[in-house]
């Protein structure tokens, strides 16, 4: 996640719903994250990448890892 080129609308939707299940609905990351996927607006990415890099590392590891392919 740490490459921007790599993020697009669909990871993030994949990620706001790992988020859900790890932090809650209402959780800002989870937030920020579902309303980039829905958008792709660059404002609503970059606000949730910042989201995502704020949470603790191990929900940021688990988050990833439920999206894994």
């Amino acid at each position: 996640m740490t490459d921007e080129a790599k993020i697009d609308p669909a990871m993030m939707g994949r990620l706001a719903k790992a988020l859900s299940f790890i932090c809650g609905a209402d959780h800002p990351a989870t937030v920020a994250l579902k309303r980039a996927g829905k958008t792709a607006a660059d404002k609503d990415v970059k606000d949730a990448r910042t989201q995502f890099l704020k949470l603790k590392p191990s929900d940021r590891r688990s988050a990833l890892a439920m999206i894994a392919d």
